[in-house]
């Protein structure tokens, strides 16, 4: 993995600002430490950062290769999964490989099919190509979005980067936040809609989508989503074509030339990844490692609810003795949840999921002291409907996204300046936006009509949330994650099953869980879905509400602007109990809600953020 920066202007000569592109390629050296390069010319500059993964000598960046006289240049943050298969198919049209890197099979990919080159890619990516002798760029993102791509027009100039703090390291992109842009952090954060930037000269590639960018025009498409088709299998061959499309996809996830790891909470989704792992790695006469997060002394303060039943170590470690792993368990302290706020909102650029980030933050900083690469399980939960709102009635039915229910609330604890916002109307037209583009068959009742939009909702809203923490908190620390239920393949094919076989033996998960049962125990299979966990103890909770404390007892602290101080003070002042509404997801109330506040505050102060509203 990788990161990636550019600056391209057809009509200004670009030779000197080599410095700017310099600048904006350091603020990845997290995402690749182990090398960086650029490419220059009169109208373009390129920037890359490399963690080595695949092919250490011959997949260095920029990559630049020759066919019939012209000169194509590439930039490229990502893996592709297929990529023996597509070297096969270019070696038969009589294209040479200097290489066995997945980056020169995919810029050959893009010299022979053109932008038709994305439907031949499985993997994760975010790169941009230069066609010298045509003066085109072509800029394209992963259809699910596990790779980030930022980027910004400013008058002729095309600016790219897959972090914000790579587009905020150029002189034309300033920190200013408009009214459009806090409302969208207030009433969706830790969300942001698909495509926003936040900052008012930044947008994101949507995932499925890409740019061309020529001195005649500027194009941004979508080539991939997702599709309602009629479903003809019944349970038993779903159940085999599922086992059979995961496995596959896990595999692809297990190259590379350096060391492999994966986590493990004891959940069915990482342990479905973390045994078809084990079994790869044992017919190869290895023994794989897996990780899971515990906090200290939690085991003392886990309190039980609808969406956390059941705490994880006990489970990670069983079902790391049934696949026979090495298994190690990263105990993070409770104050270092707090310290390290910080840490996760730089990664992040922007305030995220609190202790939810800088927990995997710790985690992944922990794990890359002896592994360069490690699978994980998201995704499943959003195309196999693992969580509460897709099986409790009032949650499904709730008129907006499930994991938003409350927007109201957000107003309550608003500054009076920052109430007239349209807070409730924002989510509105985000949530009837999603649902106008929702595909539907003809013949659907009105419950599975919901259920596609749900699912639709749930992987192009809250997916996206999750896989963007998970590439920052992981790549700031320099650890490639993949997430196999990321696969197209498998999340299109998920989309189209019909709920009652999706949801089989009325479970949720229920497909997912009997196409696993000759994969792992029965204990697993059956466990209830959990979450990514959280901390309960007493310690975390008093070290977020003195660092709050000291915010509001600064009268300089940005963050004043934007909230009531009375009313944050009283929730401070309840260590939490009074806010138990989730501000977003499952987890976001009390402490959590407080470790928010904490991070917005960081945010407006560190990145110098301009509001005008």
């Amino acid at each position: 993995m990788c990161g990636i920066a550019g600056w391209i202007d057809f009509s200004k000569d670009l030779s000197s600002f080599y410095h700017i592109i310099e600048s904006m390629t350091d603020t990845l050296k997290l995402r690749g430490p182990n090398s960086g390069g650029f490419y220059t010319n009169e109208n373009v500059l390129l920037g890359h950062r490399r963690l080595v993964v695949v092919d250490p000598e011959g997949g260095s960046q920029p990559m630049t290769k020759v066919i019939n006289g012209n000169e194509y240049v590439l930039v490229y943050n990502g893996e592709l999964y297929n990529t023996e298969d597509l070297r096969k198919d270019l070696l038969s049209y009589g294209y040479k490989f200097d290489s066995y890197s997945d980056t020169e099979v995919l810029l050959t990919s893009y010299i022979h099919w053109g932008i038709d080159c994305l439907d031949k890619f499985n993997g994760i990516f975010a790169f941009c190509i230069f066609n010298k002798k045509t003066k085109e760029i072509f800029l394209a993102r992963d259809p699910l979005g596990v790779k980030p791509l930022f980027y910004s027009v400013k008058g002729n100039s095309l600016i790219f980067g897959s972090e914000i703090k790579t587009l905020l390291a150029h002189p034309y992109i300033s920190t200013l936040v408009d009214e459009t842009g806090i409302t969208e952090l207030l009433s969706l954060g830790p969300a942001t809609a698909l495509g926003s930037g936040i900052f008012n000269d930044i947008d994101e590639v949507p995932p499925g989508n890409f740019i061309t960018f020529s001195p005649k025009e500027f194009n941004l498409k979508e080539y991939w989503t997702l599709k309602a088709e009629e479903y003809t299998e019944n349970e038993d061959e779903a159940v085999e074509h599922l086992e059979s499309l995961l496995v596959d996809a896990i595999s692809r996830q297990l190259v590379g030339d350096v060391p492999l790891c994966t986590f493990l909470s004891g959940g069915l989704d990482s342990s479905a990844i973390a045994a078809v792992a084990s079994k790869n790695f044992k017919d190869k006469g290895k023994k794989l490692t897996t990780y899971s997060i515990d906090f200290e002394d939690n085991e003392n303060y886990f309190k039980a609810s609808l969406f956390q039943p059941t705490s994880d170590e006990e489970w990670a470690l069983f079902t790391s003795k049934y696949i026979d792993s090495n298994h190690k368990t990263i105990m993070i302290k409770n104050i270092d949840l707090v310290s390290y706020l910080k840490d996760a909102l730089i990664a992040k650029d922007l305030p995220g999921m609190a202790d939810i980030d800088s927990s995997l933050f710790l985690a992944c900083k922990e794990i890359r002291k002896d592994y360069v690469v490690a699978l994980s399980g998201e995704c499943a939960d959003e195309i196999f409907g693992g969580y509460p709102w897709f099986t409790n009635k009032d949650m499904y039915e709730a008129n907006t996204f499930p994991w938003s229910r409350f927007t109201s609330n957000r107003l309550d604890i608003l500054s009076p300046n920052m109430k007239k916002l349209k807070i409730e109307e924002m989510v509105d037209y985000h949530y009837n936006a999603s649902l106008a583009r929702v595909p539907h068959l003809d013949n659907e009742d009105s419950y599975e009509h919901r259920m596609r939009e749900l699912f639709y909702l749930n992987i192009k809203w809250f997916m996206v949330n999750l896989l963007n923490r998970k590439d920052r908190m992981s790549m700031s620390n320099s650890l490639e994650v993949r997430v196999p239920f990321a696969d197209p393949r498998l999340v299109q094919y998920a989309f189209n099953i019909p709920s009652k076989i999706k949801f089989l033996h009325g479970r949720e998960k229920g497909l997912l869980r009997s196409s696993l049962k000759n994969i792992l125990p029965k204990e697993i299979v059956e466990r209830k879905k959990s979450p990514y966990p959280k901390t309960y103890h007493p310690i975390y909770t008093e070290a977020v509400c003195k660092e709050m404390n000291k915010i509001l007892n600064n009268p300089s602290s940005p963050i004043l602007e934007i909230v009531d101080k009375t009313k944050i003070q009283q929730i401070v002042d309840s260590k939490g109990e009074s806010y138990k509404i989730p501000w977003y997801g499952q987890l976001m109330m009390g402490p959590q809600f407080i470790a928010y506040l904490i991070q917005l505050n960081m945010w407006l102060d560190i990145y110098n953020v301009n509001i005008k509203i």
